[in-house]
């Protein structure tokens, strides 16, 4: 016969096992409904003024998004997402940056399971699992220079009741996805420099980064900015987790990315130029969860120090970086 203890010890095991599972159950079945809409062959587009796209009331996540296209400056349209009344975006992306293509990289096709590009220019996508509480608004705007009025065709769609997740974890109900971007900051030699710095609780989502050293020359040296290792500075810390030990193995990449292009599940290289001293990459963290309490401080370096001595000899370099969080 079973003690009184062992009986407890049970009974407590089992209570904290349902709560687990309810913690981790998707909303029931009767309550998920997919919506969406497409836009075909439309010539909407203004240089002077958002376009709607979509504009859904309701709670849940949008899914997916595909844009089609061929024009001037087509990678640098405007995409903005206006979550819950908004009345800037929280997510304000160029199209192309906004996944992972720097330097407006032609190359297609190439895709993984969160985006990809299967045309040339356009057949840009993504399943970007983008949280709302009340409303979802998508818009679109010319960059400076394209052509007024192109035919243009969307698809964007999502689920209501649906959560957003990072690694297999449920997130709270009060998650939303928020871009936070570095536009064309110049980089001294060795100067680290923040590419996020937030409060509250979250989790990183996914680090996108186009860079260009400004030195001229043939050297490898040239390159040795790629030194920098990234750096997560977490809950006010002093002392970083280091994410890498290098710029381009944050990537996954190696040797300053040598073979060149690639693209994987969890990072790849979008565009490599190493003539012009130039890459663009992408790095996702949905199963790889940095996740955050009482701020996030992301930063990269400018080349770095191995024992106290300069790697190499870095130069200035140019970045642009977007930043995918995950806040509550």
């Amino acid at each position: 016969m079973k003690s009184l203890h062992s009986m407890f010890l049970a009974l407590v095991g089992g209570t904290f096992a349902l709560a687990a599972a309810a913690q981790t159950q998707a909303a029931p079945l009767e309550d998920l409904k997919t919506f969406g809409t497409a836009g075909k062959q439309l010539t909407l587009l203004t240089t002077g003024q958002e376009s709607e796209l979509f504009d859904y009331a309701g709670k849940g996540c949008l899914t997916h998004m595909w844009f089609g296209g061929s024009f001037k400056n087509y990678g640098e349209t405007s995409i903005r997402i206006y979550v819950d009344g908004e009345t800037n975006a929280a997510i304000d992306m160029q199209l192309f940056l906004g996944h992972g293509i720097g330097f407006d990289d032609s190359a297609a096709p190439w895709g993984v399971a969160r985006m990809g590009k299967t045309g040339d220019p356009s057949g840009v996508y993504d399943t970007y699992r983008i949280p709302f509480g009340k409303r979802i608004r998508v818009t679109a705007q010319l960059a400076p220079g394209a052509p007024e009025h192109p035919e243009f065709w969307w698809i964007i769609r999502g689920t209501e009741n649906l959560p957003a997740e990072v690694g297999g974890v449920k997130l709270p109900a009060a998650a939303r996805l928020k871009l936070y971007k570095l536009a064309d900051y110049t980089a001294q030699p060795l100067e680290e420099f923040p590419l996020c710095d937030v409060k509250g609780n979250g989790a990183l989502y996914e680090t996108t980064m186009a860079a260009k050293g400004l030195r001229a020359g043939g050297d490898w040296t040239e390159l040795s900015f790629m030194e920098g290792c990234m750096r997560a500075y977490i809950g006010g810390a002093d002392q970083p987790l280091l994410l890498s030990s290098g710029l381009e193995d944050y990537f996954l990449g190696t040797y300053y990315f040598n073979k060149g292009k690639y693209y994987t599940p969890v990072a790849g290289l979008t565009h490599y130029n190493p003539g012009e001293h130039e890459f663009s990459a992408y790095r996702f963290h949905d199963d790889d969860p940095i996740f955050f309490h009482d701020g996030l401080r992301l930063t990269a370096r400018c080349g770095d120090k191995v024992n106290g001595h300069v790697i190499g000899n870095p130069p200035q370099a140019k970045y642009t970086t977007y930043v995918w969080l995950y806040q509550w």
